[in-house]
């Protein structure tokens, strides 16, 4: 049987704090006209955090940024944040992706400096957020209405290269020695280089410090209750870790209208900022003897319609799936397990009408769905800023992973 609380010690979900602070005015509440450096068809000097081995601090380095190639698109980055993925990367925690140099980041906002050769639907000057789903929009998986995958340009963690030649656009500026790539993004640096399958046009008017959390973790969440699990107006929800993605998940449900949304964790500090994204009930399974699907059974009468597991622990996940509903509850695993443990789980048990799904990317279609979620945040719709809890500058960037490490943040927004 599955634990009966979330584990203080799973740290592969999003848990962050806010421990009070509240950011300031440093970033616009518009969007500005950003200058940039034109080198269309050169080798850009600028600056980037290179990681050079697992654990080890970031290093700002003066790089080289190549030219884009055929279907590519270089990007000038504005805004970057940081998210538990990077710092599961940042450790090395999966011995296959420990591919050095390499520039880490995925959540980010910018402005397009050139384009390659090919490129129609981008350019120069345009205002984008970089994805790490891709989605080129001509392939099966693309065409279909079931699936946020790519054939070509999903997701993919041991990628540290571009598709295009198999090599790198990244040089260290005193040698020309390759820096490796992250998750079609690596957006710790100044410019990057990207496939434009995996690069989103925005409204030129969304404020870009916030737009760079619908890279990843606004998204996930968001996507997860929107399209995964197609939340219904009056539903109950139960959201499992209260980091950024659990925060962003409360947020999806609020929008939708569920009736009750039970925040779980085991922090209870984190209560009040729940409460005021929408959590309804708060429950830190560490304070009740009885066992945590149990005690949510009883108070929604049988269960909760939906579940959200965004930890990464099996055990978690089974107290998530158990706390739905029988006959038609679904649990949506949004947390990254690395664990080599297996799902907690008999057959049969599925036999009782719960449902397990996973989601990646929240099951958003990025160059087609995204700008849609960008103008329900312009419009207050979705409130991603209240996810912002520190605003640092890029240089500040180890201050930043430290914050997320010890788990005082939730976002913290670097300006480059």
């Amino acid at each position: 049987m599955g634990s009966s609380s979330v584990s203080a010690n799973a740290s592969h979900g999003d848990d962050g704090l806010t421990n009070g602070f509240h950011p300031g005015n440093c970033f616009p509440e518009t969007s500005e006209s950003y200058p940039y450096r034109k080198a269309v068809g050169e080798i850009i000097s600028c600056k980037a955090a290179v990681v050079w081995g697992p654990g080890e601090p970031f290093v700002i380095e003066e790089i080289e940024v190549d030219p884009p190639q055929k279907m590519e698109v270089r990007v000038r980055i504005l805004f970057t944040s940081i998210c538990h993925t990077d710092l599961s990367a940042w450790k090395g925690e999966n011995e296959a992706q420990r591919v050095y140099p390499r520039i880490l980041g995925h959540e980010a906002s910018g402005v397009v400096e050139s384009v390659g050769e090919g490129v129609t639907d981008l350019r120069e000057g345009d205002h984008v957020v970089p994805i790490f789903a891709g989605e080129c929009g001509k392939c099966t998986y693309c065409k279909s209405e079931k699936t946020n995958f790519c054939e070509t340009y999903r997701v993919n963690p041991f990628k540290s290269t571009m598709i295009g030649d198999g090599k790198t656009r990244f040089f260290t500026a005193s040698q020309r020695q390759p820096i490796y790539h992250f998750l079609n993004t690596s957006t710790f640096s100044e410019y990057t280089v990207l496939d434009s399958a995996c690069v989103v046009k925005i409204h030129p008017n969304a404020p870009l410090h916030k737009m760079c959390l619908l890279s990843c973790g606004v998204s996930t969440g968001v996507g997860a209750v929107w399209n995964t699990a197609d939340v219904e107006e009056g539903s109950t929800v139960a959201v499992f870790g209260l980091g950024a993605v659990g925060l962003a998940v409360v947020e999806g449900a609020r929008v939708r209208g569920a009736s009750r949304i039970i925040g779980v964790d085991t922090n209870s500090e984190k209560s009040t900022k729940a409460k005021e994204m929408g959590v309804t009930e708060f429950v830190n399974p560490r304070e009740h003897s009885k066992p945590l699907h149990e005690m949510l059974n009883s108070m929604t009468e049988g269960g909760v319609d939906y579940s959200f597991e965004c930890v990464g622990s099996v055990d978690v996940l089974r107290e998530a799936f158990l706390s739905t509903h029988d006959g038609w509850g679904v649990c949506v695993v949004l947390g990254i397990h690395q664990s080599p443990r297996l799902l907690p789980m008999h057959p049969m048990e599925l036999f009782n009408g719960r449902r397990i799904v996973g989601s990646v990317f929240g099951d958003v279609k990025g160059k087609t769905q995204l700008p849609d979620m960008v103008r329900k945040c312009m419009d207050g719709v979705l409130k991603v800023d209240r996810l912002i809890t520190h605003e640092l500058r890029f240089e500040e960037i180890n201050t930043a992973l430290q914050l997320l490490k010890e788990g005082k943040s939730l976002r913290c927004v670097l300006r480059l």
